[in-house]
């Protein structure tokens, strides 16, 4: 049997694009979407606890040091999480008739990505900032910037957190549906 299979629905009598895979297909896809979903929330848990504490043991100098290494060595891990989350749930949502979920569930993936790269943008940002802070640490201009900038920043976290964990409840709430992707229930 081929990775494909079966016949595309149909949407008001017309042939709609459908993709149907094999279950072994399926399956291996449902367990990229998994691993790849718990590597990105896990990431991001994790920095939420690590910047908590970087921020009580170490100086402003270390910081800024620490999270430009942080963010160089762990942006291409939770990229490629986020990349393989999202394609993965992409094509395995293929096989299922268009409904409001799955238009809710794009529209957070979109927003999800739209505001991680701002976040990423903006990190760098921050952290050239915080480096001219540092070379002139009386200024008031420099210092109301940095100010704002992590109010911008802790904005943009809790964004990625609740668009991550909303995606994750919608995807959950599909296990129930009998219309779900990859699962020909009789």
């Amino acid at each position: 049997m081929g990775l494909l299979q079966g016949q595309a629905p149909t949407v008001s009598g017309t042939p709609a694009l459908a993709l149907t895979l094999a279950q072994p297909a399926a399956t291996s896809l449902a367990a990229v979407l998994v691993f790849a979903t718990a590597v990105w929330i896990g990431g991001l848990v994790a920095i939420f606890v690590v910047a908590r504490v970087a921020h009580v043991t170490l100086g402003v100098a270390e910081r800024v040091t620490f999270f430009r290494g942080l963010g160089r060595a762990y942006g291409p891990v939770g990229g490629a999480a986020l990349t393989l989350a999202l394609i993965s749930g992409a094509v395995l949502a293929a096989g299922r008739p268009w409904d409001g979920r799955l238009t809710a569930s794009t529209a957070l993936a979109v927003g999800l990505v739209a505001v991680t790269a701002a976040g990423v943008v903006q990190a760098r940002r921050m952290t050239r900032l915080r480096q001219a802070a540092l070379r002139e640490p009386g200024s008031p201009a420099l210092t109301a910037s940095v100010r704002r900038g992590a109010h911008n920043a802790a904005a943009l976290r809790t964004a990625i957190a609740v668009l991550s964990l909303a995606l994750l409840v919608l995807g959950l709430w599909r296990q129930g549906d009998p219309r779900r992707c990859g699962s020909e229930r009789e």
